[in-house]
């Protein structure tokens, strides 16, 4: 079976669109994400259809950022640049849907 490119849902896009948002009102100095987190956000914002490989570097960046103690008290600051930069990838929202695209890809590709 072939594995086909997967949407994000809306909850993702609104995730990644915040993010977007929240950054353009910021001055230059504070405006967290690189240039890799910003095309993803465009792509999650736009629901562009996403492939297993941006799925797979979806879930590579929140198991990085994510999992630190102190990284979801960085982010209560939704203007801190890592609030930011999670956002920018689909937020709480897009680590909990690349999770289960990425497991229902293994499923169906075995």
């Amino acid at each position: 079976m072939t594995w086909k490119s997967r949407t994000p849902p809306s909850a993702v896009a609104r995730a990644a669109q915040a993010a977007l948002d929240i950054r353009e009102t910021l001055p230059p100095s504070r405006r967290g994400g690189t240039a890799v987190g910003l095309a993803r956000a465009r792509q999650l914002a736009d629901r562009q259809p996403l492939s297993i490989d941006v799925i797979k570097r979806m879930v590579s960046f929140f198991a990085r950022h994510g999992a630190s103690p102190g990284s979801a008290a960085a982010r209560q600051d939704r203007t801190s640049k890592a609030a930011q930069a999670w956002g920018l990838w689909g937020g709480t929202p897009g680590r909990a849907w690349a999770r289960r695209e990425l497991a229902r890809y293994e499923r169906e590709t075995g």
